[in-house]
């Protein structure tokens, strides 16, 4: 649990920032935009601070695929021998430098931010300053912040504050929100969450993995879990960790969608549609070099041979140059 404050407060701390940036700039301190917009700033920073091991997931997820005919034939040979079976493939797994725990290191990684997160809304939702026994989330037990907790708690988007949720909507109620109003924006933004949750993963199952790799069958049933859970899962949390976790699916597919165009994994559809745009672009290149070889070449041949006319010049000049008219010629 110490853990999950000390991220608390860097979250917090985070949020508070950011909301004193869109204040700055003229946004309504006490609005619920603006908090939810810091929301959407706290990923910005989560998600930059994971690039470095989003690209140690994708040089994961490469090398697995490389090694798969290896795993598969130490499978088949150590079929009843499950001791070595496993030294072996860990053997394999350090030759080749893969780490098999590198591909859900990201998502390992944000679950405490998560949870830190979900904390920080639940102590908001529950400011009671004539409660002598509550307790500030975050940096909002510090003074110079103390102002911002009944702000946040106040907050709103279409009536609903970032703190309630869809099984706790009657909670609300007591700090005049429409409970009816909470049960739909909840279930609007977990339909939303888990349709983000299925595409991304249908993504890399579809455009990025090779039909004849074992691990295909391990994303497929994923495909369904997730959704599942994050569906489950989401009447209970609140309104802000809802857009915390909706903005962080479309920024992975945005992301995912990137890689898997520019740096497919070999034998997927996406590296056939990567070798076809390549070979695409040099046809068209060298096909605008022929028809521009062309044009010039009709050009030069099309250009109009201009004579040039002899000057006319009077008798003096004549005269001046040396040349004297033959006798019995007329002028």
């Amino acid at each position: 649990m110490f853990i999950i404050d000390w991220i608390g407060t860097g979250v917090s701390w985070i949020l508070v920032q950011f909301h004193a940036l869109f204040t700055f700039f003229g946004m309504d301190p006490a609005s619920g935009w603006t908090w939810t917009f810091s929301i959407v700033g706290l990923v910005i920073v989560i998600r930059i601070l994971l690039i470095p091991l989003f690209v140690k997931q994708i040089k994961a997820q490469r090398n697995l695929q490389i090694i798969q005919p290896k795993i598969k034939e130490i499978q088949k040979k150590y079929a009843g021998d499950r001791e070595r079976q496993s030294q072996e493939m860990m053997k394999v797994y350090k030759e080749t430098g893969t780490n098999p725990l590198a591909s859900c290191l990201p998502i390992l990684l944000q679950a405490p931010i998560f949870f830190a997160l979900f904390r920080v809304l639940q102590g908001i939702a529950m400011y009671n300053p004539n409660d002598p026994g509550y307790t500030a989330p975050g940096v909002f037990a510090w003074d110079q912040y103390a102002s911002l907790l009944p702000q946040a708690h106040e907050a709103s988007i279409f009536g609903v504050p970032l703190y309630g949720y869809f099984m706790g909507a009657d909670e609300v109620a007591a700090d005049g929100f429409n409970p009816l109003n909470t049960r739909i924006l909840s279930l609007i933004l977990i339909i939303l969450m888990t349709a983000t949750t299925f595409l991304t993963q249908r993504q890399l199952i579809v455009k990025n993995s090779a039909p004849d790799n074992p691990m295909v069958k391990q994303q497929k049933i994923l495909l369904y879990v997730f959704p599942v859970i994050f569906a489950v899962g989401g009447i209970n949390f609140p309104i802000g960790v809802l857009i915390y976790w909706l903005t962080t699916n479309l920024w992975t597919m945005a992301q995912q969608f990137y890689v898997i165009r520019n740096n497919p994994q070999p034998g997927t559809p996406a590296y056939e549609a990567w070798e076809a745009r390549k070979a695409a672009k040099v046809a068209s290149r060298a096909s605008g070099s022929a028809t521009t070889a062309v044009v010039e070449e009709e050009a030069v041949e099309a250009e109009p041979v201009t004579r040039v006319q002899p000057k006319r010049t009077t008798r003096s000049k004549r005269a001046k140059g040396g040349g004297t008219k033959p006798k019995g010629t007329s002028s």
